[in-house]
């Protein structure tokens, strides 16, 4: 497997997984609706377990253009696989959006609120102030990405850069499925924590053209936070680092 077929998979499972957990726990009839916010971290933190499980060893598993564009920006891996990586990162967030909503399209036909079908798909805020929610993006994703970087150092000074892949599999899969974990139970409460701009982004482009009956808005007006607030933050995790260093 090519590094970008497995960002592709990555991601796709990702998204399969976490947007999983919000369609069991929103919508109509399904098992888990009402499980509420502790499964909903929880889901999240192992769908990226699996995502890195499988990505890791071919690419590092960056399943996140935030940390693809916060390793480069640090030095650890090359601009010129940057454009690569995140086209991988979107095919593969926008393949398993489709695959949730195969999954669970009688329940999104018996949900009749578009705000949570919606939800099943990308974020939003619980206070729309979108200074605000751009800062909660922003330290996330520098939490995330600043550990990852932090992580992955001892590794580079015995490899060279062109021998290894950095990324998410850099810490283990069990490490930042628990990292994740931790800033969703902690963090995620104002925005839904996106940290990841494909998660949010890839998601809502499938949203907006799907044949969800009583849908509403994709509430493009907010998707710039989701999107800029990562990788603001990346960059933040980024110069702190180097700062450091």
């Amino acid at each position: 497997m090519t590094p970008v077929e497995a960002e592709v998979l990555g991601t796709f499972f990702l998204i399969l997984l976490g947007g999983g957990v919000c369609a069991n726990t929103t919508l109509n009839r399904a098992y888990g609706q009402g499980a509420g916010w502790l499964v909903v971290t929880l889901g999240w933190g192992l769908a990226v377990f699996v995502g890195v499980s499988v990505a890791g060893p071919y690419s590092g598993a960056h399943i996140n253009p935030a940390v693809t564009v916060g390793l480069a920006l640090a030095g650890k891996f090359s601009w010129s696989e940057v454009p690569f990586y995140i086209a991988a990162q979107m095919v593969g967030a926008m393949l398993g959006a489709v695959t949730v909503w195969l999954v669970y399209r009688d329940h999104y036909i018996a949900t009749p609120d578009p705000d949570a079908k919606r939800g099943t798909f990308c974020t939003g805020p619980a206070i729309a102030n979108a200074p605000q929610n751009f800062l909660s993006e922003l330290v996330g994703t520098f939490a995330l990405v600043l550990v990852v970087l932090y992580f992955t150092e001892p590794t580079l000074q015995a490899q060279e850069l062109s021998e290894v892949r950095l990324g998410l599999g850099s810490l283990g899969a069990l490490p930042v499925a628990l990292l994740v974990v931790s800033i969703g139970m902690s963090l995620g409460g104002t925005t839904g924590y996106a940290i990841n701009p494909a998660r949010d982004l890839g998601p809502r482009i499938v949203y907006s053209v799907l044949p969800i009956p009583d849908k509403g808005g994709s509430q493009w007006s907010y998707a710039w936070v989701p999107v800029l607030g990562p990788v603001a933050g990346a960059a933040a995790a980024a110069v702190v680092f180097l700062a450091f260093s």
